[in-house]
C-alpha cells in the first residue's frame, strides 16, 4: 500500500524548485524597482509620479481645481515639481525664484515651443505667444500705442460710453426685477471697448437686447480647449482624427476667425477710403491701423506694401485675438469678482460708495457743478441724468484720487489675477536661486493664484480679502513689488495695458457702485472654469437695485 502511494506522488513539486527561484528573481527586482522609485522620491516636492504617467492622474483628478491645488502643494514648497509623459512642470510662488525667471535670467525663460504648439491654434504668432524678434517688434508696437496720450484720451471717452450702456441695462433690470448675469454683461462692455479702442470697429454686443455673439461663444470654447491641452496627452491623436474636443476647437476657431478678418477688411477698407477722399487727418488711430500701416510700410521704415511683419492678413489676425484676450477677458474677469468680493463683503462695499459720494460732491465743486436730483424710483430720465453727470466727473486724473477703490481692484488681482498661472520654457538647464534644478526642454510656471495666497508673500492674512492692506497710513496707495504681486506679470514682459485695464475698471466700478447695489442670486455657485483667463464657471447672477 506504501509503495502504491509512494508510486502515485509527483516525482518533483508542484512549483519546480529552478521555476520558483525565477518567481523569486521577478519578485525581487519588482521589489528593488519599487524601493528605487521610493527612495528616488524621497525629497520629491509635490504629487508622486508613476513611471512613464507621471502625476497625470493626480492633475486630471484635480483638474476641475487645479489653482487651488497647487495652492495646497506651494503653501508647504515654494517650488513644486510635477512630472508629466515627456515633460515636467515647475512651479514657483517665491518672488526671489520670479524674479530670476522673469527678469534676471529671463533670456533663458521664452514662451517656448511646448507652450506655442499648445496656443498656436488661437494666439498663432501674436504678442502673448510670440519670443524674440517677433516679440520685440509687436511689443515696440504696442507700447509706442499705450503711450500715446490721444489713445488714452480716447479710451477713457469710450470706456465712460460703455460704462453708461451697461448702467442703462442694470437701471432697467433693476425696474423690472430680473436677475442678470454679470460676467457676461461684463464680457460684452470690454468686447465692444477693446474692439472700437483697439480696432476703431462697432460690434454692439452691449446693445439693450442684448444680441447672441457667437465670436465671444467660440473664443472662450477655443479658450477653454487649448487650456485642456496642457494636461491632455492624447489632444495630437484628437487632433489628427479629428474627434472629440478638437473637433470642437477646429469649429469654434473658424467662426473666431471669419470675425476676426472681417475686422481687418473693414479696417483697411476704412483707411483706403479715407487716403481716396484726401481726408488722411481724418483717419481713425488706433492699435491695429499702426500695425496695418507698419505692415505696409515695412519694419525699418522703408517703402513697399507688405515689406513688414505685419504685412498680411494672418498677422493681423494674431494680433486682433491677442489684443481681445487682453481687452476683454482679463479685464471683465476681474470685474466679475471683484463684483463678487464687494457683495461678500459688505463692509468693502460700504466704505467704497462713501469714497464715491465724496469724490461726487467734491468734483462738483471743483467744476463748479449743480447736482442733478436722481428723481423717485420711477423717473428713469432724471437717474440717467444724475449717472451721466457723475460719468462726466471721471477722468483719467481725476480717477486717481479714488483711492480705495484702485485698492480693491488691486485686492481683486491679488487673490484672483485675471491669468492664474504663466508657464515658461526652459532653453538651458539652470539652477533656481532656491536650489531647485530645471531641465532644458521642461517648462517653469509661476503661479500667480498660488502666490496671492502664500502667507510666507502676504502674511497670515494672505487669503483675507483686506483692501487695506494696500494703503498707507498718509492715505496714500502702497505699491508692491512687482515679483510679489504678479497681476500683470513682470520684468520685460511686463503687461503695456496695465494701465488702461485700471482705467476701465475704475470708471465702470465707480459708476456701477455709486448708483447700484448687488445681490448673489440665492444658490448660485461661484466657481472658476480651466482656461488661460479665471473666469467664473457659472457666471456672476445678480438682482440689482439701485443704491442713490
Amino acid at each position: 500500500m506504501e509503495e502504491e502511494e509512494a508510486h502515485l506522488m509527483p516525482a518533483t513539486p508542484f512549483f519546480p524548485l529552478a521555476g520558483l527561484h525565477k518567481y523569486i528573481a521577478i519578485l525581487l527586482v519588482v521589489l528593488s524597482c519599487v524601493l528605487v522609485h521610493r527612495w528616488s522620491l524621497r525629497k520629491q516636492k509635490g504629487p508622486r509620479p508613476w513611471p512613464v504617467i507621471g502625476a497625470t492622474v493626480e492633475q486630471l483628478r484635480n483638474y476641475h481645481r487645479m489653482h487651488d491645488w497647487l495652492v495646497g502643494y506651494l503653501s508647504r514648497h515654494n517650488t513644486v515639481t510635477v512630472d508629466m509623459p515627456f515633460t515636467s512642470y515647475t512651479y514657483i510662488a517665491d518672488p526671489v525664484n520670479v524674479e530670476h525667471v522673469l527678469k534676471t535670467n529671463f533670456t533663458n525663460y521664452p514662451k517656448g515651443d511646448v507652450y506655442r504648439s499648445y496656443m498656436d491654434v488661437l494666439l498663432g504668432d501674436g504678442i502673448f505667444n510670440a519670443d524674440g524678434e517677433l516679440w520685440r517688434k509687436q511689443r515696440k508696437t504696442a507700447s509706442f500705442e499705450f503711450a500715446s496720450k490721444n489713445l488714452r484720451d480716447f479710451s477713457a471717452f469710450v470706456f465712460r460710453e460703455y460704462s453708461l450702456k451697461l448702467s442703462g441695462i442694470l437701471s432697467q433690470a433693476s425696474k423690472a426685477g430680473k436677475v442678470v448675469d454679470m460676467q457676461e454683461l461684463y464680457m460684452r462692455m470690454t468686447l465692444d471697448s477693446i474692439c472700437k479702442v483697439g480696432f476703431g470697429v462697432e460690434i454692439g454686443t452691449l446693445s439693450p437686447d442684448l444680441p447672441e455673439n457667437s465670436f465671444a461663444q467660440a473664443f472662450d470654447a477655443a479658450n477653454i480647449i487649448v487650456t485642456l491641452r496642457f494636461i491632455d496627452p492624447l489632444w495630437r491623436v484628437k487632433r489628427f482624427f479629428h474627434f472629440g474636443s478638437e473637433a470642437l476647437l477646429a469649429q469654434s476657431i473658424k467662426l473666431v476667425d471669419e470675425f476676426t478678418y472681417s475686422v481687418i477688411r473693414r479696417r483697411k477698407a476704412e483707411i483706403v477710403e479715407a487716403r481716396a477722399s484726401g481726408k488722411q487727418e481724418k483717419m481713425k488711430h488706433n492699435i491695429l491701423s499702426r500695425f496695418i500701416e507698419l505692415g505696409e510700410v515695412g519694419d525699418d521704415g522703408s517703402g513697399g506694401c507688405g515689406g513688414g511683419s505685419f504685412g498680411d492678413d494672418k498677422s493681423l489676425r494674431d494680433v486682433v485675438l491677442n489684443f481681445v484676450i487682453a481687452g476683454r477677458d482679463t479685464t471683465a474677469t476681474t470685474l466679475s469678482w471683484f463684483t463678487h468680493m464687494a457683495m461678500s463683503h459688505p463692509d468693502v462695499s460700504e466704505k467704497l460708495r462713501r469714497e464715491l459720494c465724496a469724490f461726487e460732491s467734491e468734483r462738483a465743486r471743483e467744476e463748479g457743478v449743480v447736482l442733478v436730483p436722481c428723481g423717485g424710483p420711477d423717473d428713469d430720465k432724471a437717474f440717467a441724468a444724475r449717472v451721466a453727470q457723475f460719468a462726466g466727473l471721471l477722468t483719467y486724473d481725476s480717477l486717481g484720487k479714488l483711492v480705495y477703490l484702485h485698492a480693491c481692484v488691486t485686492e481683486t488681482l491679488r487673490l484672483y489675477p485675471a491669468v492664474p498661472q504663466d508657464p515658461k520654457g526652459i532653453l538651458e538647464d539652470d539652477v533656481l536661486p532656491d536650489g531647485t534644478k530645471v531641465r532644458a526642454g521642461g517648462m517653469v510656471t509661476y503661479v500667480p493664484y498660488s502666490m496671492g495666497r502664500m502667507e510666507y508673500n502676504w502674511g497670515p492674512d494672505a487669503a483675507s480679502f483686506r483692501p487695506e492692506r494696500w494703503i498707507n497710513e498718509d492715505g496714500a496707495f502702497r505699491n508692491a513689488s512687482p515679483f510679489k504681486f504678479t497681476a500683470f506679470q513682470a520684468g520685460p514682459r511686463i503687461c503695456l495695458g496695465k494701465d488702461s485695464a485700471y482705467l476701465q475698471m475704475k470708471m465702470a466700478l465707480a459708476i456701477l457702485f455709486r448708483f447700484y447695489s448687488f445681490q448673489l442670486l440665492e444658490g448660485h455657485p461661484v466657481q472658476y472654469r480651466m482656461m488661460t483667463i479665471l473666469s467664473m464657471a457659472h457666471g456672476l447672477k445678480v438682482r440689482v437695485s439701485r443704491a442713490v
